[in-house]
């Protein structure tokens, strides 16, 4: 007998127990307004820094800006113009550079970040430069101002580069070498 009143117990409590589930609401929830947040000052931070940068072009009439089309312009300080090779994936990059701030204040200088020795599309480096290398041709020095997302975005670089902060950088590609050309140490 107690056997089945234990069992018919068991029975009823689980019939019950399955009966009055219901579907848990999230922990949280979000009607979206964040994002529409995130993207209205994302927005603003784009617009205030290419005025900066509109700034610097106006200021400058003597430079030949291009604007590329990845969203950062450009100038050539020393062009080559009879060599058309350029660095693509597989090449080896040896160039120097040095970083400053919109405002021209030297952050890194070309002695503090030489030398520099770039894989092409291969290595994890400013997303700007990956970019603005491919449009060098060997012996040139090239100035780019890149606003903060082609620099190092939100995050800094963890040291002297602050978080959302456009950058001055004056590159010159020393050399370019295909990937099986060169030795590794």
């Amino acid at each position: 007998m107690k056997k089945i009143v234990v069992t018919l117990l068991t029975i009823a409590l689980a019939a019950t127990g399955c009966s009055q589930q219901q579907a848990r609401k999230p922990v949280s929830q979000s009607s979206g307004t964040f994002m529409r947040e995130s993207i209205k000052r994302n927005k603003k931070l784009v617009a205030n820094e290419e005025q900066q940068i509109d700034s610097i072009i106006k200021n400058n009439p003597t430079k030949k800006y291009i604007a590329s089309d990845k969203g950062y312009w450009y100038y050539y300080d020393q062009e080559v113009t009879n060599d058309t090779i350029r660095p693509k994936r597989g090449d080896v990059a040896y160039f120097d550079y040095e970083v400053k701030d919109i405002k021209g204040n030297l952050i890194y200088s070309e002695a503090e970040l030489r030398p520099q020795v770039y894989h092409v599309d291969k290595q994890n480096i400013m997303m700007g430069l990956r970019d603005g290398i491919k449009l060098m041709n060997e012996g040139e020095t090239v100035t780019f101002l890149f606003p903060s997302h082609m620099g190092f975005g939100y995050h800094g670089d963890n040291d002297k580069i602050g978080i959302n902060q456009p950058l001055i950088c004056t590159v010159t590609l020393n050399d370019i070498k295909p990937e099986s050309a060169v030795k590794e140490n």
